[in-house]
C-alpha cells in the first residue's frame, strides 16, 4: 500500500473564548508498507481494497515453536486481510485442514499442513445512510477524518438505530463492512494477540451494536469504523473507505503508533501538574456502563493494563478546575474518564464518574467570588456532557495542524 501522503487543508476550528489558550496540534498519518503475497494482490499487481471470495491453497512451511495458529497463518498469508476477517471465514467453515473443514479460529497448524482457504462474501448492513452534516477534517480515496459533535453516537446500536455516524457517512460515501466477533467469542478473539497490545477503541463491538441479514454465523459489522469515540466526547475520528485501508489502520492503532492526544476541563487540578498514570482499568462490578481503575493484585482477563499521560495546560477558575491534555498510551474504554476519577478530578460534567454537577461546584465555589456563584451555578447546568474532546490523531511521519 502507496503511504496517504497527499496535502491536507488547515481546519480551524475558533478558538474558546473562555479557555484563553490556542493550542496547534494535529496529524494524520496512514503510512504502512507490508511484503507483497499473491493471495493479496489483484490481477493488475495491487493490493485489493476487497477480498470477498479470495482463495488459498498453500502448504505451511516452517511454524515457530513447531505450530501457529490458524488465523494467524492465513493472515500473515493474504496481504493485508485483517485477523477477523479471517476468523469470519474459518467459522463460516470455509477453511480445511489436510482436506478437512475447521471452524475453530485457535486451531493449530504445522509444518507440512495444508491449508485451503475462501475468504467469505460480506453480508449487507442494516444501517441507512442519512442526510446528517459532516464536519469533514480530511478526506482522499482511502480514508475519512471527521469531527465528532457531542452527543453523536458513532454507529447503530440498541436505542440508537438512526442518527449516527456511521448513517451520515453512509451517505457520505460508501464504506466497506468489516466483520467482527461478539462478546461471547471474546475471550478467543483476544487471544488473537497479546492482551495487553489489543485497544478497546478498536477490538471487537457486541454483536447487537451491528448486525447483519440472515446469517448464523452472527459476526458484527463495523463499516469502516477503525477507532471509537464516547458519545458525549467530540473530535476526531477515522473512517477506513476501503477494507485495506482498514486493515493497516487497525494494525497502526494495535501497534500504538497513532498518537492520540485528547483536551479536557477536570474537576479540581491533578497535582503533581505533570506525570503519568498506570493504573489497570475494568468493569466496574456494582455498575455495568462504568469503567473503574482496579488497584491491588487482580487476575480477572477483564482487568486491562492502561496507561496515560497528562499535563495542565492551564490552570482556570483560580485552582477550581484546569485544561488537561491527555496523551494515551493504551485505548482502553473510558480510560481518561476512569483514570481521572482515580485521580480524584473528575471530567466536569461527568456525571457517571463523579463529575457531578453538586461535586463540581462544591469544587468551584470555593475558588470563585460570592457574586460569581449564581452564573457560576448557570454555567454548571448548562454542561450536559463529559468535557472530553478528541485534539490530535496522527502519527510522527506526518504532521498537521488544527486550532483548537
Amino acid at each position: 500500500m502507496q503511504a496517504l501522503t497527499s496535502p491536507l487543508s488547515l481546519h480551524h476550528f475558533p478558538p474558546n473564548p473562555r479557555l484563553h489558550v490556542t493550542l496547534p496540534r494535529l496529524l494524520r498519518a496512514l503510512s504502512s508498507s507490508a511484503s507483497a503475497s499473491a493471495a493479496g494482490v489483484s490481477e493488475s499487481g495491487d493490493q485489493r481494497l476487497n477480498y470477498s471470495g479470495v482463495r488459498l491453497e498453500e502448504t505451511v512451511v516452517e511454524a515457530k515453536s513447531g505450530k501457529v495458529r490458524l488465523d494467524a497463518w492465513i493472515s500473515s498469508r493474504i496481504l493485508g486481510i485483517s485477523r477477523a476477517r479471517v476468523q469470519a471465514s474459518i467459522r463460516a467453515g470455509l477453511v480445511a485442514v489436510n482436506g478437512r473443514v475447521v471452524d475453530k479460529v485457535s486451531h493449530a497448524v504445522r509444518k507440512g499442513d495444508v491449508v485451503e482457504c475462501t475468504i467469505s462474501e460480506l453480508q449487507p448492513l442494516r444501517a441507512d445512510p442519512e442526510e446528517i452534516p459532516l464536519d469533514i477534517v480530511y478526506e482522499d480515496d482511502h480514508v475519512l477524518v471527521v469531527n465528532k459533535p457531542a452527543h453523536m453516537v458513532v454507529h447503530p446500536a440498541p436505542g440508537n438505530p438512526t442518527g449516527t455516524l456511521v448513517n451520515a457517512i453512509l451517505n457520505h460515501c460508501s464504506l466497506p463492512t468489516i466483520a467482527l466477533y461478539n462478546n461471547e467469542d471474546a475471550s478467543e478473539a483476544e487471544d488473537t494477540l497479546d492482551e495487553d497490545n489489543l485497544d478497546d477503541d478498536f477490538s471487537v463491538f457486541p454483536a447487537n451494536q451491528m448486525s447483519t441479514e440472515g446469517t448464523t454465523f452472527g459476526p458484527s459489522i463495523r463499516p469502516g469504523i477503525v477507532h471509537r469515540l464516547d458519545k458525549g466526547t467530540s473530535g476526531l475520528l477515522v473512517v477506513a473507505k476501503d477494507e485495506l485501508s482498514h486493515a493497516h489502520l487497525s494494525q497502526q492503532f494495535k501497534e500504538r503508533s497513532v498518537s492520540r492526544v485528547y483536551l479536557s476541563l477536570t474537576s479540581g487540578v491533578p497535582s503533581p501538574a505533570a506525570g503519568r498514570v498506570e493504573i489497570p482499568i475494568g468493569r466496574d462490578v456494582n455498575n455495568r456502563i462504568r469503567m473503574t481503575a482496579v488497584t491491588g493484585p487482580n487476575r480477572s482477563r477483564n482487568v486491562r493494563h492502561a496507561a496515560s499521560r497528562y499535563k495542565v495546560v492551564e490552570v482556570l477558575a483560580n485552582g477550581g478546575s484546569a485544561l488537561v491534555e491527555w496523551r494515551l498510551e493504551t485505548g482502553r474504554t473510558h480510560q481518561i474518564r476512569a483514570h481521572a476519577k482515580y485521580m480524584g478530578i473528575p471530567l466536569l460534567g461527568d456525571e457517571v464518574y463523579g463529575g457531578t454537577k453538586d461535586m463540581s461546584l462544591s469544587v468551584l465555589r470555593p475558588k470563585t467570588r460570592v457574586s460569581s456563584h449564581a452564573q457560576l451555578g448557570e454555567l454548571v447546568s448548562a454542561i450536559e456532557r463529559p468535557c472530553l474532546h478528541a485534539m490530535v490523531l496522527g502519527s510522527e511521519s506526518i504532521y498537521y495542524i488544527l486550532y483548537i
